[in-house]
């Protein structure tokens, strides 16, 4: 075995390598670099997305869902601060979660349904609550400094900067979407059009939140999908937005108008589909490529009027999108994680089916052009990650011929430790000594993979991305 500093060094090789710099599946990021993989990936994938709605004590509840149709994790978790006292007295779970879904290789979008500045910090839905109306002179009044609704707004933005604070202090850059659907009345921040209206509201709490520090937020400028020639009485100007996005509620997914009026008022910024009841389809996103992210609310996911389980689906296992495991942000600037390849074979390092349950077989089969299957990333730990799992020598046997599989994470888990020997193209497990080897000197799809004595032979080399 070689020395200990030997082997350090080498790890540190191969996670700068693949792109990941910690053992988290994200590193600490900021929001540029968010907003530059967004751009990255625009034309060419999407990432697939769940909301989830009440209760805050159970931040995951719509995620699980999805991961129970699918077999996979959406690349991006949706939260919300939400109003009732039950649901703001559980914002710090909800922001716990938020910060573990990060960690865990998961885009993070917050949304606030925020009570009006005309009440308290919580408040009921409809009678005096989210959905109430402000009087022209109290509108007035709320974008006039200094004036008491003016203030009352702020304290109400006061809120939830702590916990904002705390994501920032996390390195986790988040889609931050505020005064959404602005261009319609149903709440009482919306459906005022001009310098005055809703997008002077945004502007507003715009300037007083990057005021309290807050670096991490990507700032999502977002209007529903109606009157879509208008769109641009809000747009607030392009230095106050870094990504334009589209709900779709009156429509069960956007048309091809709705699709170029957004990419028309972006002006070349990202563009995303902030909430859908419906799961946009391949067929969809094949004819409008440029959303970077799409994102179901909560129970819509379920709702037979809008989704089927099959469709669901077909939808997060389109080529096109990137679930949790297919997306690296923060080491190599928006390029997705990389293919290991086999020297011998030309094929590359693929977990059996893209199933990312406990115990999947690893093998070799033909590259394909952007599934997660084969989108491996790593850390200086040592750890070689696809599909939010690791690496995993069965069993932590030691011998030659015991096979490797992809499992759950654990940290200084020797089974799931690799180091790549640039001179001699092997992955080694320094717990065994040996080399990730492909079985019987197998060059066919579906050869799997195992550990043996190394030996340099072909079946032992591995070209990893540069």
């Amino acid at each position: 075995m070689r020395k200990a500093t030997a082997l350090v060094a080498v790890a540190v090789l191969i996670a700068t390598v693949l792109g990941v710099h910690r053992a988290e599946a994200f590193p600490a990021t900021g929001r540029d670099q968010l907003i530059s993989y967004l751009s990255g990936i625009s034309g060419r994938h999407t990432i697939s997305g769940q909301h989830n709605r009440e209760p805050n004590t159970d931040p995951t509840k719509y995620t699980r869902t999805a991961q129970a149709i699918t077999g996979r994790t959406p690349g991006l978790w949706g939260g919300d601060f939400l109003f009732l006292p039950e649901d703001v007295n559980a914002r710090q779970t909800m922001v716990s979660e938020a910060i573990r879904q990060w960690r865990d290789g998961s885009v993070v979008a917050l949304t606030w349904h925020l009570c009006p500045p005309t009440t308290g910090p919580t408040c009921n839905w409809d009678a005096g609550g989210v959905l109430s109306h402000l009087s022209d002179s109290q509108w007035s009044q709320l974008l006039t400094d200094g004036s008491a609704l003016n203030t009352a707004f702020r304290r109400r933005l006061d809120e939830v900067v702590p916990y904002l604070r705390q994501l920032r202090d996390a390195g986790v850059p988040v889609l931050w979407r505020p005064i959404h659907e602005m261009n319609d009345g149903w709440s009482w921040w919306g459906g005022r059009p001009g310098a005055g209206g809703s997008r002077r509201l945004y502007q507003i709490e715009h300037d007083y939140l990057t005021a309290q520090g807050l670096t991490n937020l990507v700032w999502v400028w977002n209007v529903k999908d109606l009157s879509m020639g208008a769109i641009a009485d809000y747009w607030p100007g392009a230095s106050y937005v870094d990504v334009a996005s589209l709900d779709v509620w009156v429509k069960l997914e956007p048309s091809a108008a709705d699709y170029q009026a957004l990419l028309a008022v972006a002006g070349g910024k990202p563009i995303a589909l902030a909430e859908v009841g419906r799961v946009p389809s391949p067929a969809l996103m094949d004819a409008q490529p440029r959303w970077a992210w799409w994102m179901v609310w909560a129970e819509w996911l379920t709702d037979p009027a809008y989704n089927t389980d099959a469709g669901v689906r077909a939808s997060y296992l389109s080529p096109r999108v990137l679930n949790r495991g297919g997306i690296t942000i923060g080491g190599q600037g928006g390029t997705a994680a990389g293919k290991i390849r086999g020297v011998a074979s030309g094929r590359c390092v693929d977990v059996q089916a893209a199933d990312p349950a406990n115990g999947t077989p690893v093998q070799l089969y033909d590259c394909d052009a952007g599934g997660t299957a084969q989108a491996w990333t790593a850390g200086t730990d040592g750890t070689v990650r696809a599909l939010g799992k690791c690496l995993d020598v069965t069993g932590g046997g030691r011998a030659d011929g015991t096979r490797v599989q992809i499992w759950d994470c654990v940290a200084g888990n020797p089974n799931q430790r690799w180091v790549f020997d640039a001179q001699a193209q092997s992955l080694v497990n320094p717990a065994s000594g040996r080399c990730l080897d492909a079985v019987a000197e197998g060059t066919g799809n579906g050869t799997r993979l195992q550990i043996w004595t190394c030996n340099g032979k072909g079946n032992q080399r591995w070209t990893v991305p540069a």
